[in-house]
This record gives C-alpha cells, structure tokens and sequence, in this order.
C-alpha cells in the first residue's frame, strides 16, 4: 500500500516520513484472522460518508456483540436493524446512496482496541456491506475505557433531531468537557476515513459558535487525516454523551496549524486544527447503549 500525496507532505513537514513508509506493510485490504475474531465481538463502530454537497458527515453506529460479521477476508456486513444508525436524520444510508465511499473505525473502548476499515459500502435492506479497501489496527493511545452497562430499551424514549448552523450554548459546554471525539475525512481517490481522538476534559477549545480548536497529538506516523484535510478540507466531528446516548453530528473545514507560537497553548500538541462549522445535527437517544467511565488513557498529555 502507498500514501497519497497530501499524507506524504504532512509525514514530511512533521519529519515522519521515513517512519511512516516503513508502516506501509501495515495497512492491507485484507482482514487478518485478529481483525475477524474482533469485529462480531463489538458494539461500536462509527462510519465516515459524504453527502451530495461535499459536505463529510461521521456517523454512530451501533448494537448487541454480532451486529458487525465478517463475510470473507474483503467483507464485512453491518446491521442497521439492531444499530442506533437507523435514525431517519441520520445522513449516513441517504450519503451511501449518492457516493459508495465508506470509513469505519470499530472501537472498543473497554479494552482500548480500535480497527480502521476503509471502502466502498453495497446498501441492502437494513443493511450495509462493506467492500475492504484498506484495513490495519491502531495503537491504543488516548482512547479513555468506558464499559458498557444494560442497555436501554423499555424505557427508552424516541429519538430527537435538532438541526442548526452553530453551536449552542449547551453544546460548547458539552464539547469543552469532552474527552473523547471522532473525525471523518475524505480523500478523492484513497476514500472516507473515520478517526478516533481523545485527551483530558478542555483538550478541546470552543473559539466561539461557529469555530473549535484542537490538538493533534503524537500518532502513528501515517497521517491519514491530516493528509486528507490537507487535499479536501470538508471534515465531520462525532461527539457522544456516553452517559444518556445523545450524539452531536458536526460538518464543516478543517485547516492544519503548525505555527510553534499557537503549539504552546496545548501541552503535547504537535500541530492543531482549526475546525469552521457549517452544519450541527443534535440527537437525543441516538442509541440504547450507555457507557460507565473507567480510566483516563495514560497517554494523555498534562
């Protein structure tokens, strides 16, 4: 496997370049028997797509451990009829019927385990299949554990959908207390891609309703989403509220910082991202699942 050109400038500019081509043989389009023995087990994932505009959108999905089944070493097959993507607002099933491209990252927050699958998605009824392109595993760094506890279901009140053009001001205090989000990029040729980040609560600065502020910190060295952001700015942010099972869904562009003197604002922050929104989508009860905190991932820096 090879990068595309916007991973190769950033893997240069931040002096990986070499360590990143020597990852090249970690990245396949086939699922190893690890990567076949994990997915039937998990009951998250979340799904990276593209709508009609252009516009990137990250997606929840989720559901009881076999919701996800490996079909053959390139296959796997995703069950929306037990999964929290079968909300009607959800863009993902309209986004796949416009443009096949998928990224799904399947995560395990309990075990700090995290699979990345990137293709092109077959829709049937409740249904998605999903075509491996390229697949490896992540390292577990900053993922905090979270266990699921019983899911909620009997008392389980329907989803809601607010839709807006910023933040309100109950979704700035969600996302500055947050420890934990998704990214979903997009690259013309190499395809969508779903993307975990985490650290300490306040990693995350709200710079006002239409404008976020992150760090990126030390990674595996290959760069997928900033090489993507480098090519095509449009981006997606997934937020969840692991306690009550609300998700914020946030589309907009995204633009990799480098300046040394803004770096000193996060400690361990190696570049930041600037992130202007366009469009938030608010769902209360996304899903029936519900997450006890355990720990703070020990490679988060401060």
């Amino acid at each position: 496997m090879s990068f595309h050109s916007g991973e190769i400038a950033v893997q240069t500019q931040a002096g990986k370049r070499e360590e990143a081509q020597k990852l090249c043989s970690v990245i396949s389009n086939l699922m190893k028997p690890a990567a076949q023995e994990f997915l039937p087990t998990q009951q998250l994932a979340v799904a990276s797509t593209v709508d009609i505009h252009g516009q990137i959108w990250a997606s929840l999905l989720t559901g009881e451990p076999g919701f996800i089944q490996v079909l053959n070493q390139q296959t796997l097959e995703i069950c929306l009829q037990v999964s929290g993507s079968s909300i009607p607002t959800d863009p993902l099933y309209q986004n796949l019927h416009h443009n096949q491209n998928i990224g799904l990252l399947v995560i395990d927050l309990a075990n700090r385990r995290r699979s990345r699958f990137n293709g092109k998605a077959e829709l049937g009824t409740n249904r998605i299949k999903l075509h491996v392109q390229q697949t490896f595993f992540n390292c577990p760094k900053y993922i905090q554990t979270r266990h699921i506890e019983k899911a909620v279901t009997e008392s389980r009140e329907e989803s809601e959908t607010f839709i807006n053009n910023a933040l309100s001001k109950q979704n700035q205090l969600w996302i500055t207390q947050a420890d934990t989000f998704f990214i979903a990029s997009f690259h013309p040729e190499s395809g969508a891609d779903a993307s975990h980040r985490g650290g300490f609560p306040g990693f995350i600065q709200v710079i006002n309703y239409r404008q976020l502020l992150f760090p990126d910190y030390a990674g595996n060295n290959m760069f997928q989403t900033l090489g993507n952001l480098l090519i095509n700015p449009h981006a997606g942010l997934l937020f969840i509220d692991f306690s009550t099972g609300n998700i914020l869904q946030i589309t907009g562009r995204a633009k990799v910082i480098w300046d040394v003197e803004r770096l000193n604002e996060f400690t361990g922050a190696e570049r930041l991202v600037e992130f202007e929104i366009e469009q938030v989508l608010e769902t209360t009860n996304s899903t029936p699942l519900r997450w006890r905190f355990g720990e703070y991932s020990p490679a988060n820096p401060g």
